[in-house]
């Protein structure tokens, strides 16, 4: 059993291409939706950043595909925090397809810290960065229904 965040949607009709497979921007928007909810049970969202002066920038997305994902699978991505520095941090997302677990893509996003507002880098305090270090380890947020 997996001890990061853990967040599952379905995939619809409309996020597929002619190659009847997942379409490959599509992902970047499950990428989103993923962390947006790891932000969410972790420091109150993207509104608590923004309550205290701050908010955050992506500088560099990878992605690498190791398995197609098709209209009505039931995607799972596990995400958790990788590297914490001083105004950067990146969150690490693996996605599988349910039940059987296959791989789908991974990948790893890069945000920078900034000022609410304007694009001026900021030191992420500690008090989140510890938030980040520790993640949500166990939770299960569950878009998709029955698998």
């Amino acid at each position: 059993m997996t001890t990061d965040f853990r967040f599952r949607h379905r995939v619809r009709y409309g996020e597929c291409d002619p190659q009847q497979v997942v379409f490959n921007a599509r992902y970047g928007d499950f990428i989103d939706i993923g962390i947006t909810e790891y932000l969410r049970h972790m420091l109150g969202g993207i509104q608590g950043l923004n309550a205290r002066g701050l908010d955050m920038m992506v500088v560099k997305q990878t992605k690498e595909w190791q398995g197609p994902a098709r209209f009505d699978d039931v995607l799972e991505q596990s995400i958790r925090t990788g590297r914490v520095g001083t105004t950067s941090f990146s969150i690490l997302t693996d996605f599988a397809r349910l039940p059987d677990g296959a791989p789908v893509m991974k990948s790893e996003t890069v945000y920078v810290m900034t000022l609410f507002g304007a694009a001026e880098k900021r030191p992420i305090p500690e008090d989140l960065a510890s938030l980040l270090r520790h993640g949500v380890p166990g939770r299960l947020v569950d878009h998709a229904g029955p698998v």
